[in-house]
């Protein structure tokens, strides 16, 4: 890429997406395409292709998707699986016709089997049976990978695909009911400080583990990878260290300022036993992780603090009116 080249960023206010568009602002790159759900729907064949045969794109990151923790997961299965079928073909179908120079894929570590040997290694995808929380999204991932190699074999384009480990940093989703597991703590801690709870519920035993990469590394990692990556292959995008969930905890509530106590829910699902990826190959493409778990803990209950300050002054606003 060139600091001119044009860059569609689909997903552009989620987690992933705002840390990609915020880190090629930083790095110079001055013709960035972005739209709002409300002003394109990926879902829309005619409407995307439309998209990118008005706009001429040259580099697309495909970070939009419909994501969600065990809870969204479980309730919502036909809603995971066709929303990601839908907008990842497209995004990808319109790519081609389009002449897009280089597309990259935003996959999950979900795609890999439930009891594959720990870490994960590129080469398990498709060795054994999924997670049941979450296989119809997994399987709506592994198809979006399975397309772009397809359409690499068939049509030669340059579609490459990085399978991210568990997110988290500024634009998360902190809504209880279907975030992820780090934000749901950050948010369960701080409302029961708020609150003086007596303690704090943590889903599960605790002792499934979990690795976790905050979101600008990701942007790094994925800007690092379209400059340099052009194999058919996945590649794993981790820091290569994982933590039980009662330890992650355990930071949280400090990190928070919490002091009341850590309850576990035993009759919860714990989900995935362990899912730590292997990040050789990210390594070996010059590309290592630099947030340390603590400092990034830090800056998302900062940013999640001004988040919830803003809605706090939005709210009076609207009420003085």
């Amino acid at each position: 890429m060139n600091k001119n080249s044009k860059i569609y960023i689909a997903g552009h206010r989620g987690l992933v997406g705002s840390a990609i568009l915020n880190k090629l602002e930083k790095e110079g790159f001055t013709n960035l395409i972005h739209r709002r759900s409300s002003e394109l729907d990926l879902r829309d064949p005619a409407a995307v292709n439309s998209f990118f045969q008005n706009e001429k794109i040259d580099y697309v990151f495909l970070a939009a998707a419909k994501v969600g923790g065990i809870v969204a997961n479980n309730e919502y299965p036909a809603d995971f699986i066709r929303d990601n079928l839908m907008i990842q073909t497209n995004v990808i179908d319109a790519a081609y016709k389009n002449n897009v120079e280089k597309l990259l894929f935003l996959g999950s570590t979900c795609i890999y089997p439930k009891f594959a040997d720990q870490p994960l290694k590129e080469e398990y995808l498709l060795t054994g049976e999924l997670e049941p929380t979450n296989e119809p999204y997994a399987i709506a991932k592994i198809a979006g990978i399975k397309m772009c190699q397809s359409y690499n074999r068939q049509y030669g384009t340059r579609f490459i695909s990085v399978m991210p480990t568990n997110l988290y940093g500024p634009n998360d989703n902190f809504d209880l009911h279907n975030s992820h597991v780090l934000p749901a703590l950050i948010r369960k801690f701080h409302e029961a400080k708020i609150n003086n709870n007596e303690n704090v519920v943590v889903w599960g035993t605790g002792s499934p583990k979990r690795e976790f990469l905050f979101s600008e590394d990701l942007a790094d990692a994925c800007l690092h990878l379209m400059d340099t990556y052009d194999e058919d292959q996945i590649v794993n995008i981790g820091v290569g260290e994982d933590i039980p969930i009662g330890e992650l905890a355990k930071k949280v509530k400090k990190i928070v300022g919490y002091q009341g106590e850590i309850v576990f829910d035993t009759s919860k699902p714990d989900g995935t036993p362990r899912k730590l990826v292997d990040v050789t190959k990210l390594t070996s493409l010059g590309w290592k992780a630099k947030t340390q778990l603590d400092e990034g803990i830090k800056q998302a209950y900062n940013w999640y603090l001004d988040s919830a300050n803003k809605t706090d002054k939005h709210n009076n606003q609207v009420g003085v009116k």
